[in-house]
């Protein structure tokens, strides 16, 4: 069997170790052979290939990014696009596709599927929005990586006796910004899932500065207040995502004014994408693989495999896009004892 393996949407720490693990197990055990397919699904739709064999993998499991390279190309926005996949992928003799992404990148592999495309779905966000899934790779690398900015912002905030607002990447769910906010001691969390009263956080920030305390406030690139939601420019993305950005600024300028406390915004945006995977991730990346070249094998098509517990499982693709997975109230009832003072 030949087996194309692509990478789609915001790159993500743990892609090289998946990519990896597939390959590895797939020549290794079933005398596979491997496709790289280059840009996300603009690979197959073009024939933009590159090789994928033992050696080709060596030493790529600590690299962030991904040597397949990416894009939010969507198949279905293009005229004549899935008739390009299928044409290529017999043209260059490939049986199988290994698709690695995150809701829109698993969409289109659902849809493929049903259009008698072979697909096997390798869940991966930072946003660990993904329904079906207990945790997607790179989650705990980009939490990581916002716990220590927060950790670190924290002396300067202390040292200046003023009020730091950290943006935090999450559109629709605010997960990173929650386990961010908790793990590094954020006084306010707030999240797309919770609309928050300004007046209200300000207060909080007021309270400490009269207690002689600095704050730090994290906030998702989603959130929005209970007047409504800050847009970047309002343009779209290929699957119609509008681009969001700004919030962090307005949150801070809002705590200025009402608190009268010095107060400046930090946006960690792709800082949080980049660098080394944590060895959680790289476990957890390397099993998703082995686990996807023993589906493509077994011609177990139309899955993506899944973390439960601690066990990797296989389920429809689509359970895993089919419904966005959010914070739930008593998750973020948690983080609520340590608001304010």
């Amino acid at each position: 069997m030949r087996i194309g393996v692509l990478t789609g949407g915001g790159d993500c720490p743990g892609l090289n170790a998946v990519i990896r693990a597939a390959v590895r197990k797939g020549t290794k055990e079933y005398g596979h052979e491997f496709v790289g397919f280059r840009y996300g699904w603009k690979g197959p739709i073009e024939g933009i290939t590159q090789p994928l064999d033992w050696d080709s993998v060596e030493n790529i499991l600590h690299q962030g990014g991904t040597i397949l390279h990416s894009s939010r190309t969507n198949p279905y926005k293009i005229e004549g696009g899935v008739e390009a996949i299928k044409k290529n992928m017999a043209e260059l003799g490939v049986d199988a596709l290994i698709a690695i992404g995150g809701e829109d990148t698993l969409g289109v592999a659902t849809k493929l599927t049903a259009d008698g495309v072979n697909c096997v779905g390798v869940p991966k966000t930072i946003d660990n929005d993904l329904s079906g899934t207990d945790y997607t790779f790179g989650f705990d690398t980009a939490v990581n990586i916002a716990t220590d900015a927060i950790d670190r912002l924290w002396t300067t905030a202390e040292s200046h006796d003023r009020c730091l607002v950290v943006e935090v990447m999450g559109r629709h769910a605010g997960w990173m910004t929650l386990h961010a906010g908790v793990a590094g001691g954020a006084n306010v969390v707030l999240i797309p899932e919770v609309a928050f009263d300004m007046d209200k956080v300000a207060a909080y920030v007021r309270e400490r500065k009269e207690a002689g305390k600095s704050t730090v406030v994290a906030v998702s690139e989603g959130a929005h207040a209970e007047e409504g939601m800050v847009l970047k420019d309002g343009e779209v993305d290929a699957f119609g995502h509008v681009k969001l950005g700004g919030v962090g600024d307005w949150v801070a300028a809002q705590i200025k004014e009402r608190a009268e406390i010095e107060t400046r915004a930090i946006i960690l945006g792709h800082l949080q994408r980049g660098g080394t995977p944590t060895a959680f991730d790289r476990v957890l990346a390397t099993r998703l693989g082995l686990e996807a070249a023993s589906a493509a094998e077994e011609g177990d098509f139309g899955k993506m495999m899944a973390l439960r517990g601690t066990d990797i499982v296989r389920i429809p693709i689509h359970e895993g896009t089919d419904v966005l997975k959010t914070v739930p109230t008593e998750r973020y009832a948690e983080a609520e004892i340590f608001f304010g003072n």
